[in-house]
Formats: C-alpha cells, structure tokens, sequence
C-alpha cells in the first residue's frame, strides 16, 4: 500500500489511473522522485507526510509533520456524532449507564458543535460534509496545526462553514452555547511510548499522541471543560483506547447515557456522554 501511495504521488495520479495503465513507464525524472520517496519512507517517514495527503471519511486531506495523521478508527468518533444527531440511536451499546430520570434523546436538526484539538481539521471536516446546517467551531493550541486545519477547509469550500480558534482545549469558549463537544485528544501514556509505532514517536507530533504519565491527562482537563461549555442534555464524544476506557469511565460519573462503543476489532474506542438536563 505504501509503494501504491508513492507511485500514485509520483505520478500525481489517483488509483484509478494507476490501475487503468499498468504497463506505464516511469520517466527518468519520475524515477528518480520514486527512489527519492522510497528513500524517505525508508528511514521511517510516514507516507502521507511524503506525499502530503491522507483520506479521512471519504475526504482528501492535507497533511504535514504539524498534524497527526488521521486514521480510520477515529471515523467511528464521527458516526457516534451522526448517530446522535439523528437520533436514530446508533451511539448506544452494550456498556452504558443510564439515568432512569433522563428525556428520550431527540435529533438536533442544526447542531452547535465544537471539535477540540482539530489537527488536520479531520472530524470538524468530515461533520461539515455531513450536516449542512450544523454550526461548527474547532480549536487546537497548535498555530501549525490551524493552518493545515485551514487549509483542508479551503480545500473543501468550508470556510464559511467552520471557526477556527488557537487556543488550549476550550479555553475562551462560551459556557452553555454546545450540543456537542468532540474530540480525539492525546490519550497515550508516556509510559508506553516503547509499545508506540516507532515512526508514530519519532515523526508525528508529540503532543497530539502522548498525554502524559498516565494517559488521562488530557482527558481529565476536557471532561469538566465540556461540561461547561455544554447545553443541558448535549453530548462529549471522544475517542480513546482499550488501555483507558475503566478509568475514563469514574470520570463520567454524573453524566447520563454514559456509553463506551468498540472499533472493529473490538478495542474500545468512542466515549461519549450526555450532559444532565438538571443541576450543573
């Protein structure tokens, strides 16, 4: 797959092409990028930052060593935020927490959403496309991420559609103005960087990967800050990994439908949470 992303980057060509033209020759100049592309991916360069592209939800997406690449599993974060947003349920799953007091959940038909933590602008992306009417705002503490996170929207013709802010989390964000917070934060402990894809720590950034010694770091500072920034009854969603979801848990104690949903190998990998629609 890696020598197919770098002869499709080669030639400045899609799959299709490459498949409808297998007998074609590469020039001197075409080869001598290839083997210098090879070269890079030799020495553990992830290919979409040599080719500078990575799909995301069926979306053709820039990407630089500023961001950490998307990846399929955190697709399922989106379609947990579709499934809520249309009420059709299909956030629900076999863990969860309910509270026997709580309304029905109804579909939002124009969603006030915040992505936190953007990157490559991937989930904000990707919701846009999904729900025209949504309102959607995204935030990252990276200057560099924002610009690639701008770019994409350009890209796509979303400018308009969604507000990007540089700041930490939710920091400066209004209180009680969301239906849905989401995000796919840094959840890696630092004490597991050895179990870390080597060209994962050495070439995405750091930040956007290891929270800190035990992982929930970053998680721990999102919970209380969504809370706020939340409408009664809306919803946190964000991704996580199978090594945190019992501890992610306890810090959703006195939300409602508290529910944890698995990938499709079955590792845990969406939280998500509903605001109660009484108290704080």
């Amino acid at each position: 797959m890696n020598a197919e992303l770098l002869i499709m980057f080669t030639l400045d060509c899609d799959r299709a092409y490459l498949y409808a033209h297998p007998e074609r020759k590469l020039t001197s100049d075409e080869l001598q990028r290839y083997d210098e592309a090879l070269a890079r991916r030799g020495t553990g360069v992830p290919a979409q930052y040599i080719t500078g592209h990575q799909e995301f939800w069926g979306l053709d997406l820039i990407v630089s060593p500023a961001v950490l690449i998307p990846r399929p599993e955190t697709e399922h974060v989106v379609e947990t935020v579709l499934g809520l947003v249309l009420g059709d349920g299909s956030s629900q799953s076999q863990d969860q927490d309910q509270d026997q007091d709580q309304k029905p959940r109804t579909g939002v038909s124009a969603p006030h959403i915040v992505d936190v933590g953007t990157g490559s602008g991937a989930i904000a992306l990707a919701l846009a496309n999904e729900l025209p009417s949504a309102e959607i705002q995204a935030t990252d503490i990276s200057a560099g991420a924002l610009e690639v996170a701008r770019a994409n929207a350009a890209r796509h013709e979303f400018t308009s559609r969604i507000t990007f802010h540089q700041t930490d989390l939710l920091s400066g964000l209004p209180h009680g103005e969301f239906d849905f917070v989401v995000s796919n934060p840094p959840y890696v402990s630092e004490l597991e960087e050895d179990s870390v894809q080597l060209e994962v720590r050495k070439f995405e950034p750091r930040n956007a990967v290891f929270a800190g010694p035990n992982g929930l770091e970053v998680i721990e500072r999102l919970i209380p800050q969504a809370r706020r920034a939340l409408k009664p009854g809306g919803w946190l969603v964000f991704e996580i990994s199978g090594t945190i979801a019992d501890r992610v848990r306890p810090l959703l104690s006195g939300w409602w439908e508290v529910a944890i949903t698995n990938d499709l190998q079955g590792i845990a990998r969406v939280a998500a949470a509903r605001k109660p629609t009484r108290g704080r």
